[in-house]
């Protein structure tokens, strides 16, 4: 029987959903053809959920699916192809989503690169505030038509205790004037994604479209590909010995951000291990939110930023 009281860091995620109805719901997952996605789609098809999952490669999102839907026994279980370090891809991505699912009840935006060699996306932005930040805010804004015909509605988006690694960097976003940091922009794109919650928390929520940030633990999946190493010493040295989670554990707190009951009506929250963190300021803090995370006028400063990056003013209507 499910007890909220009695989650923590190892609750797994089909344990968050037991006796969760999620029939006649349309869920999309970022990211889902491996790690912590993939495991969030099958968790949520489990409880009947009609999931649609983004991959990039599509053959291997299929296969995935097509292991959700015989492991299930839901056939509701799609993918569809989505590139978000592309403006233009989003569009057409978004486009196409919405002939097809006019109604969205829950969007997981979770997936994103961590620590990766200096890149661009296709639209000149640095490759982790781009892809984690800038790919999933367009993306979210134009499926807001669909969220808000769900209503009640969530949005889910994975940040990490990374985002303490680094505010958004409003004077040099792209590291055009100073040394291009690995850690320092992927905390700068995980803070993003707090924020993104708290500004569209703002702008939606009265409407019954709820969003939070979650951090899903340390987990080794596909998103440490880029990890050397002197990086895994690096993680080790300054989570003073983290322990690593299994995906089941990881897909915990994005699940419970998605369906939890104890949320509903609630938003503008940083998550971690199932439950609402607390504000954590202190230099040497191993959980909790930054301040500069949740502090709503950094939120509306980066919502401007990343109308002006994507070059589209967003007035929401069902």
């Amino acid at each position: 029987m499910r007890d909220a009281t009695k989650f923590g860091a190892e609750t797994t995620a089909s344990e968050v959903a037991d006796g969760i109805d999620l029939r006649g719901k349309v869920v999309l997952v970022t990211g889902g053809s491996s790690g912590l996605g993939q495991e969030t789609a099958r968790v949520l098809a489990d409880r009947g959920a009609h999931v649609i999952l983004t991959a990039r490669d599509v053959p291997k999102g299929e296969a995935v699916a097509a292991g959700i839907r015989a492991s299930t026994g839901n056939p509701r279980v799609e993918v569809e192809e989505l590139e978000l370090g592309s403006l233009k891809d989003i569009r057409g991505f978004a486009s196409r989503f919405l002939a097809r699912h006019p109604t969205l009840h829950v969007l997981v935006n979770n997936a994103g690169v961590m620590a990766c060699p200096q890149s661009k996306t296709a639209d000149g932005f640095e490759l982790q505030f781009g892809s984690n930040h800038v790919g999933h805010f367009l993306m979210t804004c134009l499926l807001a038509p669909a969220l808000l015909r769900g209503a009640p509605s969530r949005v889910a988006s994975v940040s990490s205790r990374g985002h303490h690694m680094s505010p958004v960097v409003f004077d040099d976003i792209q590291f055009e004037r100073r040394p291009y940091d690995k850690w320092r922009a992927y905390g700068q794109s995980k803070t993003a994604n707090v924020l993104f919650a708290v500004g569209l928390e703002r702008r939606l929520g009265a409407r019954g479209v709820h969003a939070n940030a979650l951090h899903p633990g340390g987990i080794m999946t596909e998103l440490s590909r880029h990890l050397q190493p002197e990086d895994l010493e690096f993680l080790r040295t300054r989570t003073r010995g983290m322990k690593f989670k299994s995906v089941e554990a990881g897909a915990a707190t994005s699940v419970f951000a998605a369906t939890a009951p104890e949320l509903e009506g609630r938003g503008g929250l940083y998550l971690e291990d199932c439950h609402v963190a607390a504000v954590n300021d202190a230099p040497d803090a191993l959980d909790g939110a930054k301040s500069y995370a949740l502090d709503p006028t950094n939120a509306e400063r980066l919502w401007e930023v990343s109308e002006s990056l994507v070059g589209e003013r967003f007035a929401f209507s069902a």
